[in-house]
């Protein structure tokens, strides 16, 4: 089997993953940190917004179950991709919308969707999500990994819409 990746980032990662997880053709995720100047960021550093870094999870997909396509369309779903540095109480440039892509399909690919997003009118205001190539990814402290099957109770504002 021929897996993908994608790098994506809808506010903080712990909805995101818990989301991402339970989607038929995701094998894998992992919470960090990219898209920022600063090597080996540790969450207060990323939390601070001085690293230029986003929060975002790193997810493995096989495509023969799910398309890239319908990845981002999870992903649109999941979150407020109109708000510009923040998803609900979450405020900051770590909290961004951002796809970031591996390669120029994926670039493309994700430019189509947003078209799509915004000519459906789905949203009342622009989409704001950033499309960037991607750079590193640092992985998050352990604690965060799989947050939310940890401690059922922790917090979550995401949702996946219809």
């Amino acid at each position: 089997m021929q897996t993908q990746k994608a790098m994506l980032g809808a506010g903080c990662f712990w909805g995101v993953e818990h989301i991402l997880k339970k989607i038929e053709g995701i094998i894998s995720t992992s919470v960090g940190y990219s898209g920022g100047e600063v090597a080996d960021p540790t969450y207060p550093m990323v939390c601070s917004g001085s690293t230029g870094h986003a929060e975002v999870v790193l997810i493995e997909f096989n495509p023969e179950v799910i398309s890239y396509e319908k990845v981002l369309d999870v992903f649109f779903r999941l979150h407020d991709p109109t708000t510009l540095n923040r998803q609900h109480n979450d405020i900051g440039t770590q909290y961004r919308s951002v796809i970031f892509y591996f390669d120029e399909d994926q670039k493309n690919s994700a430019l189509d969707v947003i078209k799509k997003i915004e000519a459906s009118k789905v949203f009342i205001n622009p989409v704001v999500t950033q499309v960037v190539p991607a750079s590193h990814f640092y992985s998050a402290e352990d604690y965060h990994q799989d947050y939310l099957m940890k401690n059922p109770e922790g917090y979550m504002c995401h949702v996946l819409r219809n």
